[in-house]
């Protein structure tokens, strides 16, 4: 046993002097990581510190290391909350909606334009596609408010028209759902596309060449080539939507809210912010925060499960 542990605890010492051999060869390299290293350190794990006032009992004058604890408290305290059901619910839905409309758009856009033969059209779309990813949601919202306004709203002022009555689009609580959807697939599938674009010239076109010869067409090409093809960038890019299904869009969702539609608006980001800021529960807020942190962290393991199981596709 003896002789077991001391070979173990040298090789442990040869692999540990073979890694710092390594890392001043490159130190060079290493040296541009540093800045990157001491960033995340700085933004994200200190500050994880504060993931403590969750179990604590804040007082301000004692401060967060000082508050006393109160173990799972603030955590029961939610999930029995009226509120639980309702914030979460509405956040599942608009994500899930997100998904299934949203998650195939950039999918759909890279298709078509890795279909288009004219180089000055395709970049044309590519960059009118990319542009609105540049733009907040500050001024999306703004511009959907000006376009569907019932007060000189392009859109309103079609409809009357044509006969028809104007419609308070950005009010009615029927409609807040396809605003959500559309604007979201509006600002984010031309940027979202680039990944699977890139994706899809690694495709070998020797095959698009036999399958041609084969008497193949364009629609059975990309349904047994292009998409096999990048059937790992999709589930990757899947694991990633599903991870973050709690994060329905804070800013986009928050401009958005009205006092008609608040019952189906109300998030769980928008509702910690309220928690937080409005009644000054930092506490509470910061225990609903990591409920949905660890769940995330859940749901990503679960479908990361799945996907190595049915598409031999995982990000771990």
């Amino acid at each position: 046993m003896n002789n077991s542990a001391a070979v173990i605890s040298l090789e442990k010492k040869s692999k540990r002097k073979e890694i710092w051999k390594r890392i001043k060869e490159h130190k060079i390299l290493y040296l541009f990581l540093l800045p990157c290293i001491v960033s995340l350190l700085v933004f994200s794990y200190y500050p994880m510190y504060g993931a403590t006032l969750a179990f604590k009992d804040y007082k301000y004058n004692l401060g967060i290391m000082g508050s006393p604890w109160v173990g799972f408290k603030h955590f029961e305290d939610f999930i029995t909350s009226p509120e639980f059901w309702t914030v979460t619910r509405n956040t599942i839905v608009i994500s899930g909606l997100k998904i299934i409309f949203g998650f195939p758009a950039p999918i759909i856009l890279a298709l078509l334009l890795n279909e288009v033969k004219c180089t000055k059209f395709k970049r044309a779309v590519q960059t009118m596609s990319y542009l609105p990813n540049f733009v907040s949601w500050v001024v999306v919202v703004t511009l959907m408010t000006v376009v569907f306004t019932p007060y000189g709203g392009i859109v309103n002022d079609i409809r009357k028209s044509m006969g028809l009555e104007a419609i308070f689009f950005m009010g009615e609580k029927n409609y807040f759902y396809p605003m959500v959807v559309l604007s979201d697939i509006w600002k984010n599938a031309g940027w979202g596309s680039i990944v699977y674009l890139s994706a899809l010239s690694g495709v070998s076109q020797e095959l698009y060449e036999a399958a041609i010869i084969d008497g193949a067409g364009r629609l059975k090409c990309t349904w047994h080539i292009t998409l096999p093809g990048i059937k790992g960038t999709i589930g990757i890019m899947f694991i990633f939507a599903v991870g973050g299904i709690l994060n329905a869009g804070f800013d986009q969702i928050l401009l958005l809210q009205q006092p008609a539609n608040n019952e189906i608006s109300e998030i769980l980001d928008t509702f910690t912010l309220k928690t937080g800021l409005n009644y000054g529960r930092f506490e509470y807020a910061t225990a609903i925060g990591l409920f949905k942190s660890v769940f995330a962290l859940v749901l990503m393991s679960l479908t990361n499960f799945i996907s190595q199981k049915f598409m031999e596709v995982g990000i771990w």
